[in-house]
């Protein structure tokens, strides 16, 4: 009861031998209703009220620009299984033609190659897409060009069609601009995004900002003063609540450290009588880290396999961890 959101984290990555742990997070949905990251260096108790009755989801948190930087071939299944998830729920929008491509890699990876018969019946039972029913045939169509692809081949395909489409790793957050209009904000590995709908209409890469902040319910963009001689050096949005607007600032903090900084922040040390502002920093590797220790250890990967299961359409099983996807709290 007295464990920093780390100790769960890194007890959930040893179940699943993860070793690039850090592209991963916990989520749960916090008691104002909002859904908000564990955070590593405090405790759960005072992140969470009545821990037994919270879910913690296991997520992507950080999405490279370049799958292909994924050393691990379970790290790249995790990343498969995400993007699964988030063509299903209907989180990641794209044209009819690459949710099909994504669709017939799946089918690749788990029941092996193309058989009429098995893709129909595994289709019919199993919701991939939520207009499915539509692009059956076009499913297939690509399915019968991956004869031969290995399950690892089959992750490391998808993740390239993935990678390339408008909403990849992108989660909006509905807020409103200074007329009111509705839009959403977003942070990926360059910045920040504005988005209408699904459409992006503004990028405030890393380079062209100063500072990040919140006040109340309203998010603040500070932009350096060679930008902002183009417009206003200060952009601010408005968000549901001060408890969205926080989730969110904290998300950029970590997104900016993780993909821009060469190494983790450290601590600043506390003020003895007052401090004003959060103390909040991203705790963990940078991917810069990652990558390097990838390069220096030149580690085998470890033991992770994958076998098909046409006959009973079940999913692909890890050696090391038999049920991959199962409550780690039992392991506990």
């Amino acid at each position: 009861q007295k464990s920093c959101g780390k100790g769960l984290f890194n007890l959930t990555c040893s179940h699943l031998n993860l070793v690039e742990k850090e592209y991963f997070g916990l989520e749960f949905r916090s008691q104002a209703g909002n859904h908000v990251w564990l955070e590593p260096l405090k405790p759960i108790t005072k992140q969470v009220k009545n821990p037994k009755e919270v879910l913690f989801k296991f997520m992507v948190k950080f999405f490279p620009v370049d799958p292909g930087h994924l050393r691990e071939e379970l790290t790249r299944y995790l990343f498969t299984l995400q993007i699964k998830k988030d063509l299903a729920l209907g989180r990641l929008p794209c044209s009819d033609k690459s949710a099909a491509l994504l669709v017939s890699h799946l089918l690749q990876s788990e029941l092996g190659d193309f058989r009429e018969e098995t893709d129909q019946q595994h289709l019919a039972t199993h919701r991939y897409l939520p207009n499915q029913e539509y692009l059956d045939n076009k499913i297939m169509h690509y399915h019968r060009r991956h004869s031969g692809k290995t399950p690892a081949e089959s992750d490391i395909q998808l993740l390239d069609v993935a990678r390339k489409l408008e909403m990849y790793g992108i989660r909006p957050h509905p807020a409103s601009d200074g007329e009111g209009t509705q839009i959403n904000l977003a942070v990926t590995h360059m910045g920040v995004l504005v988005l209408r709908g699904n459409t992006k209409i503004n990028t405030f890469n890393w380079s062209k900002i100063r500072k990040l902040s919140f006040k109340r319910k309203h998010f603040l963009i500070k932009l350096h003063a060679h930008v902002s001689a183009l417009c206003k050096d200060t952009l601010e949005f408005t968000m549901a609540s001060r408890d969205t607007c926080k989730a969110f600032w904290k998300t950029c903090v970590e997104y900016h450290a993780f993909f821009r900084l060469s190494e983790e922040p450290k601590s600043k040390p506390k003020a003895l009588l007052c401090s004003k502002g959060s103390s909040f920093r991203y705790s963990g590797r940078t991917q810069r880290q990652l990558l390097e220790h990838g390069r220096k250890a030149k580690m085998k990967s470890l033991p992770f396999e994958r076998k098909h299961y046409a006959s009973r359409y079940d999913e692909r099983q890890c050696r090391s961890s038999p049920d991959l996807l199962t409550d780690v709290s039992k392991q506990v």
